[in-house]
């Protein structure tokens, strides 16, 4: 089965649809024949992108915090509304950190767990009635980081590992519903992400460690996600560094740790330094 095959005419929810991956994901699933509902909180920014997402009619722009408990049940409810069903639900939503835990007010992780973990488990609440109707699929977009730890990134491993073993247990729950759970992680992957991470004292850092240009491209990123749907997988793991990452923390877990310090202590400005 072809992606136009079998995205056209599902009705897909994507959570953090203003930029990177979520955009460039909202945009693919349009094209490919998709109603789609873009969720983020700037509802501007999305009503300005939606004609390059979908026609009219096709597209739904909802302001959505996925923090907040009531804004995920909105969404979902707009989008039935509007669309009378779901069939995909892309948790993508979320944000990053970086400082030593040691330097760390705790509120910042509280915003992490809240955006990344929360969100992800506010949404798919609300949509799964709908899901299992439709013998739909929920995604968690995690990361490497959710599967071997990232230094300076203590709240963000965190989230993402704790994304990870909600949709592993949602799998198992639902494994004679038909519903598809993926777990989706993309390795290092061009976006503003980086840009507004949170610093210790919950500021944006407002630059990027990392040279963006040769990262992999959202749009690349989507595409990724778009196969791994229609294949109805269970999880994708993305990159050559991230696959052997991965391995290497269940083969290797301490010479992980010290390649993973290495790694980060040469990043600009890195806070081991």
């Amino acid at each position: 089965m072809t992606c136009r095959s079998y995205f056209a005419g599902k009705v897909v929810i994507v959570t953090g649809a203003s930029s990177g991956i979520g955009l460039a994901s909202a945009r693919l699933f349009g094209s490919l024949g998709a109603k789609v509902g873009m969720a983020a909180r700037s509802y501007d920014r999305l009503c300005s992108l939606s004609p390059s997402v979908a026609p009219e009619g096709s597209v739904l722009c909802v302001k959505c915090d996925v923090s907040s408990e009531q804004d995920c049940k909105a969404l979902v409810e707009a989008a039935v509304n509007a669309f009378g069903r779901i069939d995909i639900l892309v948790n993508n939503a979320g944000i990053s950190m970086r400082a030593m835990f040691k330097d760390l007010e705790l509120k910042v992780i509280h915003s992490l767990m809240d955006v990344n973990f929360w969100g992800t488990v506010n949404c798919t609440k609300y949509a799964l009635p709908y899901l299992l109707e439709s013998k739909g699929q929920v995604v968690g977009v995690i990361s490497i980081a959710g599967y071997s730890a990232l230094p300076a990134r203590t709240g963000y491993s965190a989230s993402k590992y704790a994304v990870r073993g909600f949709l592993d247990t949602l799998r198992i729950e639902h494994l004679k519903d038909g519903l598809g759970v993926l777990v989706f992680a993309p390795g290092y992957t061009a976006s503003n992400v980086r840009n507004a991470a949170l610093t210790a004292d919950g500021s944006p850092q407002g630059a990027t460690p990392l040279d963006e240009g040769s990262l992999m491209s959202a749009e690349a990123c989507a595409l990724h996600l778009a196969k791994g749907l229609a294949r109805r997988r269970s999880v994708v793991t993305l990159t050559s560094l991230g696959k052997a990452t991965v391995w290497a923390h269940r083969l290797f877990p301490r010479l992980t740790d010290k390649l993973t310090y290495s790694y980060i202590a040469r990043e600009t400005d890195s806070p081991f330094k």
